[in-house]
C-alpha cells in the first residue's frame, strides 16, 4: 500500500546493478523548489520522488499516496514510536507533523533506485545519520530580499506569515554549508539544468564506479 510500483522502464532496467542513491534537496519556501523538481523529475525520468506523510488535511486537489501520505495524528504517532520514520518533525505554530517513512526509501536503494526526498533542513540533517553518503543541494535565491519579493508576489500569505516564512529561511541559510552543493535559482530553466547535470555526473560516477 505504502510504496509505489517500480517503474520498468528500460532505463531503470539499464541501471538495475548500480548502487542506488539518496538525493536530499532543500530550500526555503519561495525558492521555487515545487515548480523545479517537477522539471527535474521530467528530464531525468530515472529518478524517484518519495512521498512523504503528513498529519494535515488534503487541501483541494491533492491525492493520498500520491501528493503525501495523509495520516492520523494517532496513525502518525503510532508509526513515530515504532520507528517507521526516517525523519519527521513537528511544524510549531500549525500542529501538524511531516515526515518520510523507511518504507518509501529503503526498499528503492536496495533495488538500485535514485531517490529524492524534498525536505527541510532539520530533516536533511537527520536522514544524514543514516544515510551520510547522500547527496545534498540546496536551492535557494539569490538573496533574502529576492526570497521576499517572490513570497510577496504569490500573494497567498499575510504579512505576518511571510515575516515568518523569511524568519525560517535565514535559519536555514545558517545550515547551507552542511549541503554538498548550492544551485542559485535566477530562473527555472537554469535551475533545472544545474540539478540535472549535477545529477547525471554523479549517476555517471556511480555507475563507472560499480563497473570497475
Amino acid at each position: 500500500m505504502w510504496n509505489n510500483p517500480l517503474d520498468t522502464c528500460s532505463v531503470f532496467d539499464l541501471m538495475q546493478q548500480s548502487p542506488g542513491q539518496l538525493v536530499v534537496i532543500s530550500g526555503p519556501s519561495g525558492s521555487g523548489k515545487t515548480t523545479v523538481l517537477r522539471q527535474v523529475f521530467e528530464r531525468c525520468p530515472w529518478l524517484e520522488a518519495s512521498v512523504s506523510a503528513t498529519t494535515r488535511a488534503p487541501r483541494p486537489g491533492e491525492v493520498h499516496g500520491e501528493d503525501y501520505f495523509f495520516l492520523t495524528k494517532e496513525d502518525f504517532a503510532a508509526r513515530r514510536a515504532r520507528g517507521e520514520f526516517l525523519e519527521c518533525f513537528e511544524v510549531f505554530g500549525r500542529g501538524h507533523w511531516y515526515g518520510t517513512l523507511q518504507s518509501e526509501v529503503a526498499p528503492r536503494l536496495a533495488a538500485g533506485k535514485w531517490v529524492v526526498l524534498e525536505i527541510d533542513v532539520e530533516g536533511t540533517l537527520a536522514v544524514l545519520q543514516t544515510y551520510p553518503d547522500a547527496v545534498t543541494i540546496f536551492l535557494r535565491p539569490e538573496t533574502v530580499e529576492e526570497l521576499e519579493r517572490r513570497l510577496v508576489t504569490r500573494g497567498t500569505e499575510s504579512p505576518e506569515a511571510i515575516a515568518r516564512r523569511l524568519e525560517v529561511a535565514r535559519h536555514e541559510l545558517e545550515f547551507i554549508d552542511r549541503y554538498q552543493h548550492q544551485v542559485v535559482n535566477e530562473t527555472i530553466e537554469q535551475a533545472v539544468d544545474d540539478i540535472c547535470q549535477l545529477l547525471e555526473r554523479t549517476r555517471e560516477q556511480a555507475a563507472a564506479s560499480a563497473a570497475s
